[in-house]
Formats: C-alpha cells, sequence, structure tokens
C-alpha cells in the first residue's frame, strides 16, 4: 500500500458526521479519509492546492498534462516525484 501523504487521517464515517470539525483539528495539515482503510480522497486548504499545482507548473507540467495525469491516477506520483527530488 502507498504511504499516506497526510497530516491527518480520518474514517469517512467521521468525515461525513462534521467536516468542519475535521478541518478544525487538522489545523492547516493535508486531511486524509479513508474508505476500508485506504485513501478515498484527501482534503487540502486552496493555497496548499493551488502552492502544489504552482510548483509542478514551473516543474514543466502544463495544464492538460496535469488533468491527463489526474484522469490516470497518477497526480498523487507526480507530486511525490515532485517533493521526492
Amino acid at each position: 500500500m502507498a504511504p499516506i501523504l497526510a497530516g491527518l487521517v480520518v474514517s469517512m464515517t467521521e468525515f461525513n458526521k462534521n467536516p468542519a470539525a475535521v478541518l478544525r483539528k487538522a489545523n492547516h495539515r493535508t486531511v486524509a479519509v479513508l474508505n476500508h482503510n485506504r485513501p478515498a480522497f484527501y482534503v487540502l486548504e486552496p493555497h496548499m492546492f493551488e502552492a502544489t499545482v504552482g510548483s509542478l507548473l514551473t516543474k514543466g507540467f502544463t495544464v492538460r498534462r496535469l488533468v491527463d495525469l489526474r484522469r490516470k491516477c497518477e497526480l498523487l506520483e507526480a507530486i511525490d516525484e515532485l517533493w521526492g527530488s
């Protein structure tokens, strides 16, 4: 299983119960929401998303390439590649 890239991990049930409370608990960190003990999705603040996309764009990725990567479920690998370098 791939590592969970988040500062806080919660279950889908906990997130659905009170998303605002989860975001407060995260305290500006990325949240991984798990479904059956696997990340279903990540929640991050707009400035974190914008900074990540901005970094990918400055590394030579195009918006079209990012869309293609997302469709192929490779965006997390690209982010890992970005921060791992």
